[in-house]
C-alpha cells in the first residue's frame, strides 16, 4: 500500500506547485484489512502510520504534522469468517474491530465491519444492523475514547511496532528494485498468493487453530441460521426487473444526442495524454450516461485491462505427505488418459474475490496438473470458448458475489452451446438450497467454506475426471 501511494504520489508531484503538494499528501488515505490477531493488527497499523509520516518528511519534504498523519479506514477480514459454527463469528468481528480502535495514535478514521452470516450467503438488514451496533456500543458505551493512547511506551508494542516496520521496509526495498509499484504488481500479486498458500496449509494442517472448522468442532444447532430464510437474505428477483426497467426509462427519457457528444468527447480525451479526463467525464454524467457506458468508452480508449494473477509465478509448495499421494494419483490418471489432467478455473461475473479460485488453482498445478486460470470478471461465453480451445477435462467455478443462481446456469448453458461436455465443479458462497438448484441444473460437485481441506476438493476433482472418461485413479497391483 506504500508503496503504491509513492507511486501515485510520484507522478503527481509534478503536476501541482510546490505549496499545494503537502496538502496532496494529506490527502492520500488508505483501506486496509485487519485480521483476529489483533494485538498484531495494531501493532501494523502504528507501523504503517510511523513509515508514512517517514516517507512524508524525507521523500516529499512534507513538515506539518497535520499532513504527515496516516488516514485510513478499515474493513475488518471477512476472510476469517466460518461456515462452521457461524455464531462463533461475531467475537471474531468485535476483536477485528478492537485492533483498529484500541489506540488513539493509530485510530481507523472509518470502519466496515462484515456480518456474522457473510459465509453462509448475503446478510439481510438485521444482520447489517448488529454490525453496526458494534460499533456503536464501542464508541458510546465502552471507554475506548476517554484516555489518551493506552500503548504508549509499551515495550512489547514498540518492539513489535519495530520488527514489522523493520520488514515492511524491506519489503519496499524489494518493490523499489522492481521499478516502483507499478512495474512490480506482478510480483506483489504472486507474494500475497503465496501468503494466502501458506496460511490455508496451516489450516489444513491444524497448526492455526480456527475454532469450530478444524478444531472444537462439536457443536450444538445454531438458532441464528434456523428458519424459513436459512439466516441469509434471498434477493426478489422482482428488485433485478425494477433496476433493469429503471434504467431503461432513464435511458429513453435523456438527450441521446449529447450523450453520444458528451462520450465522445470523453473518448478523445482520453486518447490525448496532456488532457484531464475528470472534466469530460462530469459533462457525460450530467448529459445522463451511465456508469457502463463511461466505462465503456474509456475501454475503447485504453483496453481492458487483465491483471497478474499470481498463480503461475508462485513458488513450488514445500513438500508435504497428502500432496506427494495427490500427485500419485494425478499421474496415474493422465497417464491413462494420454495426457495431463487439465482443469479450467474460472470467476464468471463481478466477483473480484479471487482468493480461493487462486488457492484452487496453485494446488491443482501444485499436484501436477495443467491449469488455465484468466483472473477475475469472465462472462460466460469466454469461460465457454476457453474451455474449448484449451481442451480442458474438468471446469471449476469459483463465485462469492451471491449471483450463482442466475450465473452457473448461464456458463452451463454456454459449455453445452459451444460442445464441451466436461464436469463441472462450484466453489463459493452457497446456501443449500441454492446448492441442490445447481446440483439439478447439472453442476456435479458444489463446495461451501466448510470445505477448507483443498487437497481433499483436488482428489474429489481427480476422481470425477476419472469416472467421466473411465480411467482407473487406483495403483495397479504388484505383479
Amino acid at each position: 500500500a506504500l508503496a503504491t501511494a509513492e507511486a501515485v504520489l510520484d507522478e503527481v508531484r509534478p503536476r501541482v506547485d510546490e505549496d499545494t503538494f503537502p496538502r496532496v499528501f494529506g490527502r492520500i488515505s488508505f483501506f486496509v484489512n485487519a485480521g483476529i490477531r489483533f494485538v498484531e493488527e495494531h501493532a501494523k497499523l502504528r507501523a504503517m502510520g510511523r513509515l508514512w509520516e517517514q516517507i512524508g518528511r524525507e521523500r516529499y519534504g512534507v513538515e506539518d504534522p497535520k499532513y504527515l498523519r496516516m488516514r485510513y479506514g478499515v474493513q475488518v477480514n471477512s476472510l476469517g469468517l466460518t461456515e462452521a459454527q457461524p455464531e462463533n463469528n461475531i467475537i471474531r468481528i468485535v476483536l477485528e474491530a478492537l485492533a483498529v480502535t484500541m489506540g488513539r495514535d493509530a485510530r481507523a478514521r472509518a470502519l466496515q465491519l462484515p456480518a456474522w452470516n457473510e459465509a453462509l450467503g448475503l446478510p439481510r438488514p438485521w444482520d447489517q444492523q448488529w454490525s453496526l451496533r458494534i460499533q456503536q456500543i464501542l464508541a458510546h458505551e465502552t471507554d475506548l475514547l476517554d484516555y489518551p493512547d493506552i500503548f504508549e511506551g509499551s515495550v512489547v508494542m514498540d518492539g513489535l511496532v519495530d520488527e514489522l516496520a523493520s520488514g515492511a521496509s524491506e519489503e519496499m526495498r524489494v518493490v523499489a528494485e522492481h521499478g516502483g509499484a507499478v512495474s512490480a504488481v506482478p510480483y506483489m500479486k504472486t507474494r500475497l498468493v503465496e501468503s494466502h498458500r501458506a496460511r490455508v496449509q496451516r489450516i489444513e494442517s491444524g497448526e492455526q487453530k480456527v475454532v469450530g472448522q478444524n478444531s472444537f468442532t462439536e457443536h450444538e444447532p445454531s438458532p441464528l441460521a434456523e428458519g424459513e430464510d436459512g439466516g441469509i437474505l434471498t434477493v426478489d428477483p422482482a428488485v433485478e426487473a425494477e433496476q433493469t426497467a429503471a434504467l431503461k426509462q432513464w435511458r429513453s427519457g435523456r438527450d441521446s444526442s449529447a450523450v453520444e457528444r458528451a462520450l465522445e468527447a470523453l473518448r478523445s480525451a482520453a486518447a490525448d495524454e496532456s488532457v484531464n479526463i475528470m472534466e469530460p467525464t462530469l459533462d457525460a454524467a450530467r448529459a445522463g450516461a451511465t456508469t457502463g457506458e463511461w466505462a465503456a468508452a474509456l475501454r475503447e480508449v485504453f483496453g481492458e485491462y487483465r491483471a497478474p494473477t499470481g498463480v503461475a509465478d508462485a513458488a513450488a509448495a514445500a513438500e508435504d505427505g497428502s500432496l506427494d499421494e495427490l500427485r500419485d494419483r494425478v499421474e496415474r490418471v493422465s497417464e491413462a488418459l494420454g495426457r495431463r489432467i487439465k482443469i479450467l478455473v474460472g470467476k464468471p461475473g463481478l466477483d473480484g474475490h479471487s482468493n480461493g479460485a487462486e488457492q484452487i488453482a496453485v494446488r491443482a498445478r501444485d499436484a501436477g496438473m495443467d491449469v488455465v486460470y484468466e483472473g477475475i470478471r469472465l462472462t460466460p461465453s469466454r469461460i465457454a470458448r476457453t474451455a474449448v480451445d484449451e481442451g480442458v477435462h474438468v471446469v471449476g467455478l469459483s463465485i462469492l458475489s451471491g449471483s450463482h443462481a442466475e450465473l452457473i446456469p448461464d456458463v452451463l448453458n454456454e459449455l453445452r452451446e459451444a460442445g464441451a461436455e466436461v464436469p463441472v465443479v462450484v466453489g463459493g458462497i452457497i446456501p443449500p438450497n441454492d446448492e441442490r438448484a445447481l446440483l439439478e441444473a447439472g453442476v456435479t460437485r458444489v463446495y461451501t467454506p466448510k470445505d477448507f481441506e483443498i487437497s481433499r476438493i483436488m482428489g474429489d476433482i481427480v476422481d470425477l475426471v476419472a469416472e467421466r472418461y473411465g480411467v482407473a485413479t487406483a495403483a495397479a497391483p504388484a505383479a
